[in-house]
Parts: structure tokens; sequence; C-alpha cells
């Protein structure tokens, strides 16, 4: 069962009656007759193969299921903020927000092209604004598409965790989390968190994506991502996200076994006359290793260099002079090896805040929470 099957009125119905407690409130508030609502709601419980109320002389109390979607119908709502939109043009919508073509929304969706644009037609003439442009073959989202979309597919993130909670209950585990993984938690929180997790629930799926910052935002912010792991920023420029501290991570001076600074205790001056190998600008590493050697009043050192990678800088610093800048746990493997050997550590001040970031209307579900509390027991382990 997947959420195209559904009808967001009827939903809507749903969340009011919960709400209300009554169905003849609940059509007052959704524009739909009782037995219209009463029908709706028996095709919905005969899908779900769950009640979602009892029935009683005084009114309808949701069971456990009707909670769990009234709450994820109320917040994907939240997200849609619109009467115009209907399941049909939502579907529409997204498909060729994410395929960028008729053609390629219907080859995704399996509707016909005509409907597809039809669906987005009716949309945007409903909401008067123009969400698609035509560019030959190409239907391009607008400023005003683009935002819709992603608050479309926030929408849909909600609806699909409903189905999901809701089939968990039947025993049918369809839940899932996706995890961006900034390159500071691949190292030590993340594993561990990922396998304290999993030893209680080896059937939810875990899906983990890599990349910097910039890659991952904003999939998490549109929804694709739960959470994303790493250094935070400080400040916070997206006002949809927040951020929870996990623990704070000190970088330090690494090179080869064997370089010439090996063993010397060196200072700022020292390191300033070997190259460099590191993160890009904007980073909290390139941050912190131009505030060290600035507040030294030395010039940069050179960074002919530059990589997110740590296994790239490891090959580099292998076989050169090169020094780099990174936190203990990323070089934990190649120091117990003894490729790599410390040289100085950045002073406290320069310590990074690692943890968590959400967007701020998520709503966790159940397995979500517990990753998250699996998330704060690994950092208090690494710390």
């Amino acid at each position: 069962m997947d959420i195209w099957t559904l009808n967001l009125r009827h939903l809507h119905a749903v969340e009011r009656i919960a709400r209300l407690g009554t169905v003849n409130a609940a059509a007052g508030a959704v524009n739909l007759s009782q037995p219209a609502i009463t029908q709706a709601l028996a095709r919905l419980e005969a899908m779900l193969e769950l009640p979602l109320f009892e029935r009683r002389h005084d009114g309808m109390i949701p069971t456990r299921a009707g909670d769990i979607l009234a709450a994820r119908v109320a917040a994907a709502l939240a997200h849609v903020r619109s009467p115009h939109v209907t399941m049909p043009r939502m579907r529409a919508m997204l498909a060729v927000a994410e395929t960028g073509s008729y053609t390629g929304a219907s080859q995704a969706t399996g509707l016909s092209v005509p409907s597809i644009h039809r669906a987005v037609t009716d949309l945007s003439l409903a909401m008067r604004r123009a969400l698609v442009t035509r560019r030959g073959k190409f239907a391009m989202t607008t400023e005003a598409g683009n935002q819709l979309a992603r608050e479309l597919r926030l929408a849909q993130v909600e609806l699909e965790a409903a189905l999901s909670e809701v089939q968990a209950l039947r025993g049918h585990e369809t839940r899932r989390i996706a995890i961006g993984a900034m390159p500071l938690s691949r190292a030590r929180i993340l594993p561990a968190a990922v396998a304290r997790f999993l030893a209680r629930r080896p059937q939810v799926r875990l899906t983990i994506v890599e990349g910097s910052r910039t890659e991952l935002v904003e999939p998490l912010r549109s929804g694709v991502l739960d959470v994303m792991v790493g250094a935070l920023r400080d400040p916070l420029t997206e006002p949809d996200l927040v951020q929870h501290r996990l623990f704070d991570d000190v970088p330090g001076f690494y090179a080869r076994r064997g370089h010439p600074l090996s063993g010397t205790a060196p200072d700022a001056a020292d390191l300033a006359r070997f190259p460099f190998t590191l993160a890009p600008r904007g980073t909290p590493l390139r941050d912190g290793f131009e505030g060290y050697f600035s507040d030294q009043g030395l010039p940069l050192p050179a960074v002919p260099i530059e990589s997110g990678s740590a296994m790239m800088i490891r090959q580099v610093l292998m076989g050169t002079d090169f020094i780099t800048l990174l936190s203990p746990d990323q070089v934990s493997v190649e120091l117990e090896a003894g490729w790599l050997e410390p040289l100085a550590r950045l002073p406290e001040r320069f310590a990074r805040t690692i943890g968590m970031t959400i967007r701020a209307s998520l709503l966790p579900t159940e397995v979500q929470a517990e990753f998250f509390a699996d998330l704060e027991a690994a950092a208090g382990d690494c710390a």
C-alpha cells in the first residue's frame, strides 16, 4: 500500500474526527457529508486492516493506529496548507519537479502525460502562481514551484511515515531511517549508534548517505534525509533546521611517521613551514586551521591540495611531508597501524561541536526517536 491510493480530503476527515470526537463535527469541518465520511473511514480501515476508532454512544475514540494516523495527517496538512492540493496533484507536481519533464514524470509514475500536465496546470491555476515553465522538452519549476515541491515532499514523508507506523502495529516492519553522514561522523559515533540500534531493531532499514554538509543539507530540508550527523554550524543559517549537540571534538595536526617534525613538539611557526592538505574553505576544520595561524600572527601555510576525503588525505600524507588537520577519530585506524602520527593539537578554544541536525518540523517516529537516543549514547561512549 502506498500513499497515492489515499484521498487527502478523507485523511483530513480522519484527523478531524480524532480531534473533534464525532463524525458529525468532522463533516462540518471538512465540508463532506456524514455518510461520505463514514464510508471513507470504513474503506480506509479495510485497507489498513486495523480499526482507527472505537465507536461509542458518546463519540469516537481513536485507537493507537488512529492516533498515529491523525498526528501524521495533521503534520502533512501543515505543509500542504492549501485546500487545492489533492493526492493526484501532489503526485504530479512532485514527479515533474523531480524528473524535470512531463515525459519523465509519466515514466516515473505510470500516469499519462496529459493527466500529469492537467494536474499541474490545475494546481497552478488554483494557487494563482506559475509553478512550472516549459523550456523545450524540459519542465522547469519556478521559485514558487520549488518551494511548493519542498513542502509537498515533506507532506509525502509524513504520510509515508503514517503508513509505515500503522503497518508496524500489525507486525509488518516497513520503517526506514535515512541518515546524512558528514566526514567526522563516519569514524566512530555513527557506526557505534548503528550497531546499537540494529541490535534491537534488525528489521528497520537504514540508508546512510555520505557527503559534505553542502551536499546533504538540501536533501535534509526536503525530507529525503531524516537526520544529518557531523560538525554543527554556528550560527545556523537555515531557520527550518535545528541542531542538537552530541560532543565536542578537538582536531589535531597529523603527518606521516618519520616526518621531519616527528618528536619535536612543533609550534605554529614550525608547522607553517610545511604544505597542508585540508578540507575545503567554509568547513569548520578549515576555519579552525585559519583561526589558529591568524591568532599566532603568521601567514597561512600553503594548501596545495583540498579534499574532504580522509582516505585521500591519508594517501597524500604517507608519500609526502604534507601535514593535515583532522579529528583524532578520523585517523584512529591510521594511528593504530603506525602510518600516521600526531604532531600537535589545536587549543581547546578551537574545539568543534559535533551533533545531529534535523528539520524543525520533524515529528520523530518511534524508531527515529530510538536512533537519536542511540546517537546520544554512542557520543557518551566516544567522548
